[in-house]
């Protein structure tokens, strides 16, 4: 055990910093409900990692063997056929698989191009046979569609009472607003200083041509025709629908950017290099841009669906990015063990695959699975969640991990690593394990003999 937490705990507390980097990072949104949901979840990744690195430690010491009942396969080094043959093919062509992996990568990537966030967070959500399902459409046969959830435009005077031919002149005007179908007669307030008109918009309220209508020319207009000494804003929910856009905009430009300069900064404490660092984030922001655009293509095109959930890029955030980073940093931490090991940069990689494939592609299934299952909810939004972050998943692990992270470190090779000196052979590490990429096998050396199977005698 004393092995085990020296050789895992540098990573794992690596991998756990840039999760509760990605997670804090949300408390730059200006939106309430991911500033208070990244703490909740940094924290829980912070105590998971300080019972991670005492409590299982202490419990397994105690239970000796006999965690593994009835399990043997604990006495003998796991053969791992599949990853080792893997591993081998990685080795003597890395050039071949980063390309493949990479150019999955921005083939999808590319398509992501095309995302159209959506508001509409009730399509499909209940059948058809729904009372509320049956109003909407009783409602919609003789009115314009956004007389779901009409707009609202208020009208306040600083000077006393709206005058009668202003409230006309100012129903007038938005009335002839591109997109609004219908407004009708305004409602004063006791003093009559203040004047709401319902604005019922042509289309739907949580179409992009709603949401245009009063970011443009509802807007526009609302304020332009207002008359001296008074002041209008425009609410409803269609205008929350538009200042949530506008708010997540801004937060793409803050969140993301600061997230990943931490993220690079602990990676680069971890590795000692300036180099690796960057193609690692690199290659987050690839399976990121590869996930929306999986999304973008299964629900937008094959399906025909108008956009995705507007807050699906956030939720592919805290999955994607976060776990993609920690993916990779499993395998190149391992990749770095073997090259202090002695091994040559694509030795290293083949035997990295090797070794840590299994970890990486058992989390990733499970995980992934898990998240599938929420597409037999039969709702479009749990439906697009649970793909994109199953399939995020996927890629991070399957794709990203094991095969373009590792091909990129061994083309890099020593370069990979600079300044540092991350891969110079330890003394303390070299675990007198040779490999032969010619069979892929594990040849007898000082310090212990080695079946083909990997398996010490």
């Amino acid at each position: 055990m004393v092995s085990a937490v020296t050789r895992v705990g540098e990573a794992i507390t690596s991998a756990a910093a840039a999760v509760i980097i990605a997670f804090m990072a949300l408390t730059l949104s200006t939106l309430g409900m991911f500033r208070a949901l990244g703490p909740a979840l940094a924290i829980a990744v912070a105590v998971a990692l300080f019972a991670g690195l005492t409590l299982v430690p202490a419990v397994v010491s105690l239970l000796g063997t006999k965690v593994f009942w009835p399990s043997k396969a604990w006495r003998t080094e796991p053969k791992g056929a599949r990853f080792a043959a893997l591993g081998t093919a990685l080795g003597r062509r890395p050039a071949v698989f980063a390309l493949v992996s990479g150019g999955v990568l921005v083939v999808l990537g590319i398509v992501a191009v095309g995302f159209n966030p959506t508001f509409d967070l009730s399509s499909g959500s209940t059948s058809d046979a729904s009372e509320s399902v049956v109003y909407n459409k009783e409602l919609l046969k003789g009115m314009p569609a956004g007389a779901t959830q009409p707009s609202d435009v208020l009208l306040h005077s600083t000077g006393g009472a709206l005058a009668g031919d202003q409230l006309t002149t100012y129903r007038a005007a938005l009335t002839a607003v591109p997109g609004v179908g219908q407004v009708a007669e305004p409602l004063l307030s006791a003093d009559k200083a203040t004047a709401n008109f319902q604005v019922t918009l042509a289309a739907a309220p949580e179409s992009d041509a709603a949401l245009e209508t009063v970011r443009g020319a509802l807007r526009d207009a609302a304020h332009a025709a207002a008359p001296a000494g008074t002041t209008a804003a425009v609410g409803g929910m269609t205008a929350v629908f538009v200042d949530f856009q506008d708010a997540m905009n801004h937060d793409y430009a803050i969140v993301f950017p600061v997230a990943a300069v931490l993220i690079m900064i602990v990676l680069g404490l971890l590795l000692r290099s300036l180099v690796a660092p960057w193609y690692l984030m690199a290659s987050v922001f690839l399976g990121f841009a590869a996930t929306l655009g999986a999304a973008v293509l299964v629900f937008q095109h094959m399906q025909g669906e108008t956009g995705l959930i507007f807050t699906l890029p956030v939720i592919m955030y805290l999955f994607v990015v976060a776990l993609g980073t920690d993916y990779n940093i499993l395998m190149v931490a391992r990749l770095r063990e073997e090259a202090r090991a002695g091994h040559e940069p694509r030795q290293a990689a083949a035997l990295a695959l090797r070794h840590t494939g299994p970890t990486v592609a058992a989390a990733g299934l499970i995980l992934a699975g898990t998240f599938a299952s929420m597409m037999l909810a039969g709702n479009n939004v749990l439906s697009q969640m649970g793909f994109a972050i199953s399939v995020g998943i996927g890629i991070a692990a399957f794709v990203m991990a094991m095969f373009f992270t590792p091909a990129l470190t061994a083309l890099l090779g020593h370069r990979a690593w600079w300044p540092g000196h991350g891969d110079e052979q330890s003394g303390s590490a070299d675990r007198g394990e040779t490999f032969d990429m010619r069979d892929d096998r594990t040849l007898a050396a000082p310090g212990g003999q080695w079946t083909s199977s990997g398996e010490r005698r």
